[in-house]
Order: C-alpha cells, then sequence, then structure tokens
C-alpha cells in the first residue's frame, strides 16, 4: 500500500511542478506535453499537444573538444555502465573472426562481451557453452553445464566477475559460479523465474532481476539469496534486457514497465522509486524498450523508444531534467556532456546539467554517397544499434553491420565500414581492440 501511495505522490508531484527560469523549456526539456487520459471518457481531453520526434540538426557548426583522459579498461566489471571516453585508434582494415554456434535469438536479445580482469574474453554459443579466449582467439578453456532439454532451449547467458570467481545467470531460470582459471563448476543454482538482466558483483554479493520484476541479491560463496525486492510485473513478459548500476552501498535497477528502484545492498530496503510511464504504457509495455542505465556526477541518465529522455537524482529518485530523444541505446557520459543516438539516426550531445541540446547532427545525411554504394539503402529499416566515443571519433554500430564513424570535434561522419552483412551488436574497446558480436562470430578489428 505503501508503494502505491508513494508512486502516486511522485506522479503528482511531477505533474504539478514548473520549470525552473533559469531552463529554457521551449525545446520540451520537461517534457513531452501530454495530459495522460483516458481516451474512452467524454468528460476528459488532451489539453496539450504532442511534442514530435526531434528530427533536425542544431548547432551544426558548434566544435566539440574533450580533455578527459580515456578510461583504461572501461568494459571491465563497470559498475555504472557508463564508457566514458575510451581509447581506440584503429583503422578498421583488418578484421579477423572467432565463430561458434549461431545464436537464434540474437536478433531479439542483446547478448554481451565479458572482459576478465586478467585480458581474456567470455562469451557462449546457441548451446550455452561457455568461452573462455585471448585476444588472438586462443581457446583457453570451453564448458558447458546444461542437460540435453536446457540445450534445445538455446540458452542466453549473462557474465559478472571478480578476480576468481565468474557468475552466470540465464534464461533458463539458473545460475551458477565457475571458476575462471579453469572453467570449473563451484555451485549451481534454480531461480523460480528466467533471468533477463546485466548481472553485477559488489563485494561478496551479486545481484540480477528476473522475468517477475524481482531484484535479487546472491551470495558469490554459495549462491544462496539473501534477499529479493519485488516491483510490478507486467501482463506480458517483455524481451527486453534490464539494466542496473550500483553507487554509495545502493543498487539501482529498472523493471520492464520503466521504474527506476534504488534499493539498499546490505538490508534489500527500498530507498525510493520512480515510475517513468502511464498506466497506458504499463498496459503496452512489451513495446517499451529503455536503453541501460549510466550513473555519474550523482546523476542517472536513460533513454527510451518513446521519445523520452530522463536525468534522474541518484539520491532521491527525483526528476532533474526530461528532453525529447527517441533512443534506446546506451548513452556516454563525459565532463558532464551527454552523447546519444537516436534512432533515427542523430549524433546528439546534451548539457547533463539541464538537458539542454547542445548539438545534434544526422550521421546519414553526411555520407550519401555511401547510400550509392547500398550501404546505406532504406534507411528506413537501418537503425544505430550501439556506439562508443574515443578520442577523436565516435564509432556507431548499424543493423544493417555497417560501422559509422563520426568526427568527435564536428560531429560530421568520417567513412562507412561494412564489417558483415548482419546485425552487429554495439562496439565494445578492449585494450585498443574493437569487438562486436554477430549471431554466430565475434569480429575483432584493428
Amino acid at each position: 500500500m505503501n508503494k502505491i501511495f508513494y508512486k502516486l505522490f511522485i506522479i503528482l508531484l511531477l505533474s504539478s511542478c514548473s520549470a525552473p527560469d533559469w531552463l529554457d523549456t521551449s525545446r520540451g526539456i520537461f517534457g513531452t506535453g501530454e495530459k495522460i487520459v483516458n481516451p474512452n471518457d467524454p468528460n476528459k481531453k488532451k489539453i496539450f499537444s504532442d511534442v514530435d520526434i526531434f528530427e533536425k540538426e542544431l548547432n551544426v557548426n558548434l566544435k566539440i573538444s574533450l580533455k578527459e583522459s580515456f578510461k583504461k579498461k572501461s568494459f571491465v566489471n563497470n559498475l555504472t555502465n557508463n564508457n566514458g571516453l575510451v581509447n581506440f585508434n584503429g583503422k578498421l582494415k583488418k578484421v579477423s573472426k572467432y565463430k561458434f554456434k549461431k545464436i537464434e535469438q540474437f536478433e531479439y536479445t542483446q547478448p554481451e562481451l565479458y572482459f576478465t580482469e586478467s585480458n581474456s574474453i567470455i562469451f557462449f554459443d546457441n548451446k550455452g557453452s561457455i568461452i573462455n579466449f585471448n585476444q588472438k582467439s586462443q581457446i583457453i578453456w570451453k564448458k558447458n553445464y546444461y542437460s540435453k532439454q536446457d540445450k534445445k532451449n538455446n540458452p542466453i547467458l549473462f557474465f559478472a566477475g571478480n578476480k576468481k570467481t565468474l557468475i552466470v545467470a540465464d534464461n533458463v531460470a539458473r545460475y551458477y559460479a565457475i571458476n575462471l582459471s579453469d572453467g570449473e563448476l563451484l555451485w549451481e543454482k534454480n531461480n523460480s523465474s528466467p533471468f533477463n538482466s546485466q548481472v553485477k558483483i559488489f563485494k561478496d554479493k551479486f545481484f540480477a532481476v528476473d522475468s517477475e520484476n524481482i531484484l535479487r541479491c546472491f551470495s558469490i560463496k554459495n549462491g544462496k539469496e539473501l534477499w529479493n525486492y519485488k516491483t510490478d510485473k507486467s501482463f506480458i513478459k517483455s524481451p527486453q534486457k534490464l539494466s542496473l548500476v550500483i553507487n554509495n552501498n545502493r543498487v539501482i535497477f529498472m523493471n520492464t514497465l520503466g521504474d527506476v528502484s534504488s534499493v539498499d545492498i546490505e538490508t534489500g530496503k527500498l530507498l525510493w522509486q520512480t515510475p517513468t510511464q502511464s498506466n497506458q504504457i504499463y498496459e503496452s509495455s512489451f513495446s517499451l524498450k529503455n536503453s541501460d542505465l549510466i550513473l555519474d556526477k550523482k546523476g542517472i541518465f536513460f533513454s527510451n523508444n518513446k521519445n523520452e529522455f530522463y536525468a534522474l537524482d541518484e539520491t532521491t529518485g527525483i526528476v532533474l531534467w526530461k528532453q525529447n530523444l527517441n533512443s534506446n541505446l546506451r548513452s556516454t557520459f563525459i565532463e558532464n556532456l551527454i552523447f546519444s543516438v537516436t534512432l533515427e539516426g542523430y549524433l546528439a550531445i546534451l548539457d547533463a546539467r539541464n538537458g539542454n541540446i547542445l548539438r545534434m547532427t544526422n550521421i546519414f545525411e553526411r555520407i550519401k554517397k555511401y547510400e550509392k554504394k547500398g550501404l546505406l539503402a532504406d534507411r528506413t529499416t537501418v537503425i544505430p544499434i550501439g556506439f562508443i566515443v574515443s578520442n577523436k571519433k565516435i564509432y556507431i554500430s548499424l543493423s544493417n553491420g555497417n560501422l559509422v564513424s563520426v568526427d568527435l570535434l564536428t560531429g560530421k561522419s568520417l567513412d562507412v565500414v561494412k564489417i558483415d552483412g548482419e546485425k552487429i551488436s554495439r562496439p565494445y574497446i578492449f585494450n585498443n581492440e574493437m569487438f562486436v558480436i554477430r549471431d554466430n562470430a565475434i569480429l575483432k578489428l584493428n
């Protein structure tokens, strides 16, 4: 009952607050301009017009230069999901492949590479075999702990680890621990529901969210569940992978309904919860796709495919600002700037303090010559998948297997490289080498 009153209080608070004088609301920073009503109620009507998706360039002559040093291992045990500025200066001329059994659900899931502190790479194949290999694509060990029936279900695996132990959670409701040095099984457990989230490790505990929207805390030592926190369930199971971040002894996560919750790591007690969607969205949560949460400078940032980009206060969960950007891609925070790429193909740079859009450039418009080659044909079906920000360039992967490089200073597209003929993952950078995943191979570029 307290949770219901808390949600109602937050919704009323957000709807009644007005924007402070120092914020420029002319571009819709504080919302979509929608009044949520029941469309079948004759006594109610919408009093604000819808805000269209922002599809135009802005301040294209603005040059942006970064002074921050790159992060050496931002893809290793990253508790904030913010990759920041990464070190990569490859020319993308050489591509090598490590092949495995095709992942049938690759198109609808978001499997991730896991990089260990000992400089090896871990991934899995269609039958749940876990493969640990080095950067020369040499296998260190390969193990499979699934029954014949589980193998037929084509399990999707989610990883986290420390120096000695690899934690695995999957979408067939199992979780287990493996010795990183030799791949031997340490313990295994079953959960009441499949997992569909990132896995995070903090000290002697690890955390994951299952398909019932329950955050679960387990012991690394033996897999015992220490506590759990339940949030509202959606009527239809959403395929989207959920994200979580950890900071200041709090684990913050989002469920499939768009509720963001902050929970005390030791006790599992709710600290705050902020709903971001209306009841109308709750009924159609299957279509809602949120980006990963990222955390930096006491702010939590995320966006979705409903034309909403949020900034929340980490301590209280209060909405700091809201911008109209249509993206379910993980953003990047660098020097009080937020880098985002919209589903329409616009690279947007925002002021993290107030949500103002500083520059917006069309990554497709500036490379028309590649359309003639067929690399960007039928752009209505080609969408960005993910991106990283390096010293001088931004690299954006596309759903047609191409990789676009964009000049960081000007926002202009420089080149398009055909990596593969199928969908590829967001880029990963590790020891100055780039990796992307496709449904049956890991591709290395340098």
